[in-house]
């Protein structure tokens, strides 16, 4: 039986809003720092590093991988892949890199995922010349709604309330805020051209404040008035994430080298996909952490740290509620609604923030990281602290 592959160097960018801090920087430019940084700390091992695998879904084609490889001085001798599962990118490349390492198809593999929203190419379709600012979740016949309409009908479907949502999202920035305040996300920050801050959290984003955000996605009409009062969805730009830059990667390899370094390490313990409902995408952790649970064979009530992505807060909320978590334990420094959404690497973002949080820590319970994605699908990761 192989060992489990084991997550060490876990490093991401500031994450900055779109059009701001880096507004000028490629996706490559944001991905390359962090892969030398990840690199530097794991060059006393003397392995070749076997291969990068890069998650990314919204920039120009090509290879970025390999771009951002080349560009981080890593040498013509590694080479790249590009990993697209939407936003559950990041973390579908980490477990791609795993699957190599546990099979003994490589030894080290650098692997995370990379965004960059202020550069994404514009798109046209070349019959009508429209544009757009997506591909297609799901082809024709199928539900394949934006995030945020389905994030609304997901909060409908549920019975999630404004309320509930607004509560998460002045959670997420009073914790995030709290926590860049006091320094907990310095160690895990490789700075790019100065930036070395999240530019997004806010302590003041409290509920009087989220209160004022007008529904962003379903607009009151008289259809869905209730009591004589004009109703609109419950989704608003206050309680979902914002358009976001960033990039975050890891080294996976075997145990024995983690502890040759004498680095502290996370072993993969379980991942899996699934698939569901593209009507209810918001849904699609749910189904993927419980398949990791499993092969784990473990509960929800042995988890000790849990990050999803909260691209809104409704489909945290679902997700929590359909596995049954405890609150306490998600995104407790803060999730993406406070500190942004860098598309293709948020499954990235969650694992270094899974690293920092439970190697910061006495708990030696396990760690989950889950993403819903656009289309109905999951990704899910089960993390341990290696002895």
């Amino acid at each position: 039986m192989t060992a489990a592959p084991v997550i060490v160097a876990a490093r991401r960018t500031a994450i900055g809003t779109a059009g701001r801090g880096f507004a000028r920087h490629t996706v490559d430019a944001l991905a390359a720092p962090v892969l030398a940084a990840v690199a530097r700390a794991v060059a006393p091992s003397g392995l070749a590093i076997d291969d990068v695998v890069l998650g990314n879904c919204m920039g120009p084609g090509g290879d970025v991988a390999r771009v951002a490889a080349l560009r981080a001085g890593l040498g013509e001798a590694v080479p790249g892949v590009t990993v697209d599962r939407q936003c559950g990118s990041g973390l579908d490349a980490v477990m791609q890199a795993a699957s190599r390492v546990r099979a003994g198809d490589a030894a080290l593999v650098l692997a995370g995922g990379a965004e960059s929203a202020s550069t994404a190419p514009h798109r046209h379709w070349p019959d009508s010349g429209e544009r757009y600012t997506r591909a297609p979740f799901a082809p024709g016949g199928f539900p394949d709604p934006d995030m945020g309409p389905a994030a609304d009908r997901l909060a409908a479907v549920r019975g999630i309330s404004r309320a509930r949502q607004d509560a998460w999202a002045a959670r997420s920035h009073a914790r995030a805020a709290a926590a860049q305040a006091s320094g907990v996300f310095e160690a895990e920050i490789v700075p790019v051209d100065g930036v070395a801050r999240d530019d997004r959290p806010r302590a003041s984003m409290d509920l009087a404040r989220l209160a004022r955000f007008a529904p962003a996605f379903t607009p009151a009409s008289a259809s869905n008035a209730r009591d004589g009062a004009r109703r609109g969805g419950t989704v608003t730009a206050g309680n979902s994430c914002g358009f976001s830059d960033g990039a975050a990667a890891m080294a996976v390899t075997a145990e024995s080298v983690a502890l040759e370094l004498g680095l502290p390490a996370l072993r993969i313990r379980a991942a899996a996909v699934a698939g569901g409902d593209p009507a209810l995408p918001g849904l699609g952790a749910a189904p993927a952490a419980r398949a990791a649970l499993a092969r784990a064979g473990m509960t929800a009530a042995d988890l000790g740290f849990v990050e999803i992505t909260e691209a809104f807060a409704a489909q945290v909320l679902a997700v929590s509620d359909e596995l049954g978590l405890d609150e306490e334990l998600i995104s407790a420094d803060g999730g993406a609604i406070a500190l942004g959404h860098p598309w293709g690497a948020s499954g990235a973002v969650l694992l270094v923030r899974l690293a920092a949080r439970m190697l910061a820590s006495d708990d030696a319970r396990a760690g989950l990281a889950a993403c819903s994605i656009g289309g109905g699908q999951g990704v899910a990761m089960i993390v341990e602290r290696a002895a």
